[in-house]
This record gives C-alpha cells, structure tokens and sequence, in this order.
C-alpha cells in the first residue's frame, strides 16, 4: 500500500466496532483516551469530527455521539493513542537515592503532592513555608523525660534544629531584698508572688524556719517574733 509522506515504520493502531441500534449515543471503549482527537470515528464511511459529532465522556472510557448512529450503520473507532497510565512511586525509588549532605539551597526543588490540584508538582525550597504550627497539638501534660526532644532555633548558625531535655542549660537566677531588725517591727515588705515554700529567711545568717517563725500574705512578710534591734535580715528568692 502506498502512502503519501513517511510510511509506517512499525506498530498497529486497534480498531472497535460498535453496534449502532438508532437509539444508543453512549458506548464504552476498550481503551481508555486523553481526548477526542485521539480517536478516528466512522460511521457509515464517513469519518466523523471531534468535539462536533462525538465527545469523550467518563474520563476518557466512553464515546458520546452527539446524535445516535442509525440501525444498520457499520460504526467503528481506530485508537490514536491510549492515555498514559503513570505508575506508582515506590518509596525505593526515593530511599535509593543520594542523600543531600549540606542544607538544601534557596533554589533547589522539592516534590509535593498539590491536594488542590490532584497532582505532583515541584516547588523551590525558598517558597516552603517553614513556619511551625503547634495549634491543636497534644500537650505533654507530666514531666519531660531527659531524652525528649525539643525544637530551638540556633542563631550560630541560623537554623532550627532539636535538643534532647538533658542538654539544656538551666540557668537559674536567684534575688533577694534585705532589712535591718529594731527590736518591735515583725513586718517585712517582699516581692509579690511568693510564699513560704519558695523563699529563704535568714536573720543574722541563721534560717529561720517556714510557718513556725514566718508566714507571708501578698507582699508581706510577718515574723512570728520581731528580729532584734540591729539584726541583719536576709530575703532570697527561689526560682519558681
């Protein structure tokens, strides 16, 4: 058979038949199609156009006439193409690969899967939104244990990065108020926020004991027996 322009160097394009009852302008195909112009439909000889005489319908699995092909009529679609069934990527594929071992570029890309459009897409590491986000998180509701981990951001080198608990300075800053017994005040004025549990008394250097030689009540500090005229009294605040 002689063609005009290249001839085929291999490969067969499938045929369908199509029963046509007059009535029926919906068939199934057997291959499923990316368009209409992937399609060349005849119906009685004549070839029918895209998108005038016939759609694709249901993704791509079904031809919609637009009126039915008559009783009798030979129908018939030659496939120019299939669509592309795109596979699975296995996580292998990704485990297999080298590892990044520097921090990523401003400019490197990243793949995403974009829910809003169905699809995977690429997208620079600049334009990630690197913001945290703990709202409706569950909270840790006792005691963090030594190697619990925790996000800081480490401003030596720019970059948010974990520490467990143990590694974490604590740095515990104490203060204190001072005075000086006359022999009948039993009052003292301290910070507020505080009561017996988390401070130190000491009069003349001596600690005097919680409840028994002291009580405190907002911002006062009451002594149960007024320190001697003289007596040198000493205030330090723990860390609460």
């Amino acid at each position: 058979m002689a063609y005009i322009g290249r001839s085929p160097i291999h490969g067969a394009l499938e045929r369908q038949a199509l029963t046509a009852d007059g009535s029926t302008t919906t068939f199934t195909l057997d291959y499923v199609v990316g368009s209409s112009a992937s399609l060349v439909v005849s119906v009685a000889g004549v070839l029918q156009e895209p998108e005038v005489a016939y759609n694709i319908g249901s993704g791509g699995s079904q031809i919609v006439f637009t009126a039915a092909p008559a009783s009798g009529d030979a129908v018939y679609v030659v496939f120019l193409g299939a669509a592309l069934e795109v596979a699975t990527v296995g996580s292998g594929v990704i485990t297999s690969r080298t590892e990044l071992s520097a921090q990523a570029a401003a400019d490197d890309l990243v793949l995403i899967y974009d829910t809003s459009a169905g699809s995977l897409k690429k997208i620079q590491k600049s334009n990630l939104d690197t913001s945290l986000d703990i709202t409706g998180k569950a909270e840790l509701a006792e005691q963090a244990a030594n190697d619990d981990e925790l996000i800081i951001f480490d401003k030596s080198a720019s970059a948010i990065k974990k520490i467990q608990k143990s590694n974490i300075a604590t740095t515990m800053t104490y203060t204190k108020s001072t005075g000086t017994g006359d022999g009948s005040t039993t009052t003292l004025t301290i910070n507020s926020g505080r009561a017996v549990d988390n401070v130190l008394v000491f009069v003349n250097g001596i600690c005097i004991v919680p409840t028994d030689d002291y009580t405190i009540s907002g911002t006062t500090l009451s002594f149960a027996t007024a320190p001697s005229s003289g007596a040198e009294i000493t205030v330090r605040y723990l860390p609460i």
